[in-house]
């Protein structure tokens, strides 16, 4: 959410020709957001089933196809086109392929002199080089680079990962540990809040969503983190997926 910030997002997604896909374009225009979408005929929208028990996710499924390597080229294209009016690109990567280009989109806009996040999936993670920032949560880090002992060899394996994909920061979600922030000053560590925690449904997107528009808003990378870290603590205390306003955050950092 970047209302009250003064921010135009434009989301960039895959849908297919189906009832899913139709009933997300109608919430897309209800809410106002901007949307360049690339609709695959022979693709189905992507469905995620949660199944709630007390009121706490058990477990989700997912029902889902790989888009079709045409719609992904148009789609290419159109971020292309849109990138100039934009002044930071978030990437989240869900593993579902809608990425295929993710390189080229990277190179694309650091060419253009803009801030790239990326949320990232799998195991490898060359194909994220050049962004300015990563996220991964604990379990999507030790994926990549193995378990840490302690905190020492973790930040000597976050720092060896950050320098070999060439980034300016490399961002760990902590769950109740908070939040590292690893860059060229060092290790910059940031405490989780005091919140009873509810549902984690969304909160690593909240986290990233929210260090794009104060990046895209010139503020500092620490900072944002800081703040991004406010965010996630915030939505974490609610059910379902969440999103936090302005005035909140602004009442967070004041608090």
């Amino acid at each position: 959410n970047v209302r009250g910030l003064g921010a135009r997002a434009t989301l960039m997604t895959v849908l297919g020709a189906d009832e899913p896909g139709r009933k997300l374009r109608a919430l897309l225009a209800e809410r106002g957001i901007d949307a360049v979408i690339g609709e695959d005929p022979q693709a189905h929208t992507i469905v995620k089933l949660r199944v709630i028990g007390r009121q706490q996710q058990l477990l989700r499924v997912d029902f889902e196809t790989q888009p079709d390597h045409e719609v992904l080229g148009r789609l290419l294209a159109d971020f292309e086109r849109e990138l100039p009016h934009h002044d930071a690109v978030l990437l989240s990567d869900y593993g579902k392929g809608g990425l295929a280009h993710i390189g080229r989109m990277i190179e694309r806009a650091r060419a253009a002199g803009k801030p790239v996040l990326v949320d990232p999936k799998g195991h490898d993670y060359s194909r994220y080089a050049g962004a300015t920032l990563m996220t991964p949560n604990r379990a999507e880090l030790q994926q990549v680079v193995g378990p840490w002992a302690d905190e020492a060899e973790l930040q000597r394996k976050a720092q060896a990962l950050r320098q070999q994909l060439g980034l300016k920061a490399l961002v760990l979600t902590r769950s109740e540990e908070g939040m590292s922030v690893f860059d060229d000053a060092g290790h910059h560590r940031l405490a989780a809040q005091a919140r009873e925690v509810y549902d984690v449904t969304g909160a690593g997107d909240t986290v990233i969503a929210v260090f794009a528009a104060l990046v895209a808003c010139g503020m500092p990378l620490r900072r944002a983190a800081e703040l991004s870290n406010l965010a996630g603590g915030i939505v974490v205390s609610r059910f379902g997926t969440a999103e936090v306003s302005y005035e909140e955050l602004l009442e967070a950092a004041r608090g």
